[in-house]
């Protein structure tokens, strides 16, 4: 499985990006994915995390309302959709990937697969 993240920039404090996660490897729809952030010098942070058919989503209390995740399965493809951004949410976002395993419990699944992170960077 390879998990390829991209769409990271450096943004001014209330803008938009998207990030992008191209999986292969393994049938994308039987995953949950998942996005995490690293900070500097801070713990890695989970962001938010969506059910193989989509219809299940979390998110970190620090983001909703601010941050959507989706998938396209005909495209193996997570999207993090991140609006309002702010200077906190600078950090290395990374995507992950749990396979052929369901669950409602996105947040606390134990994911095995990771992709190289893209940098986001806010300035205020």
């Amino acid at each position: 499985v390879q998990l390829q993240a991209s769409g990271g920039g450096l943004v001014q404090a209330g803008d938009s990006l998207r990030l992008s996660c191209a999986a292969s490897g393994r049938t994308f729809s039987r995953s949950i994915m998942a996005w995490f952030r690293q900070a500097s010098g801070k713990e890695r942070e989970f962001v938010s995390g969506i059910s193989g058919s989509g219809g299940i989503t979390d998110y970190a209390d620090s983001v909703k309302g601010r941050f959507t995740i989706s998938r396209d399965n005909t495209k193996n493809t997570a999207y993090l959709q991140m609006n309002s951004l702010k200077s906190e949410d600078t950090a290395v976002y990374y995507c992950a990937a749990r396979y052929d395993m369901s669950s409602r419990d996105v947040k606390n699944v134990l994911y095995n697969y990771w992709g190289q992170g893209t940098q986001v960077t806010v300035s205020s």
